[in-house]
């Protein structure tokens, strides 16, 4: 066993990185236009975890029930949830209140000086 993936990388990726981070992805960008806080986005997460790794099990075998993999899997969905939001709350920044705020990068914003 590895400690990242249960069964395999490829269904690791598959599931978790390809299918389970889209899914973060587009959480987190429709969190971010509802204007949702970072609390919901985490809830949105966690369930979404589940969902993952009902599939882990579903599709290829793995343990439905195993705390440590669904904390690994809920990590790396979290991180593409908060990628999401981060863009999507920059540019939402940006053109909303453009007379205050201007991106200073993909993923920030700052005050107009």
């Amino acid at each position: 066993m590895n400690p990242i993936w249960e069964v395999g990388l490829a269904d690791f990726l598959l599931v978790t990185v390809f299918l389970g981070g889209g899914a973060a992805f587009m959480t987190g960008r429709a969190a971010a236009a509802d204007w949702r806080g970072p609390r919901e986005l985490g809830l949105y997460v966690l369930l979404l975890g589940c969902a993952v790794r009902f599939l882990h099990f579903a599709l290829f075998e793995g343990t439905l029930l195993q705390p440590y993999y669904y904390l690994i899997d809920v990590l790396v969905l979290a991180g593409f949830a908060w990628l999401g939001r981060q863009l999507t709350r920059a540019k939402q920044m940006s053109q909303q209140y453009s007379f205050t705020f201007e991106k200073s990068s993909p993923l920030t914003w700052k005050r107009k000086s």
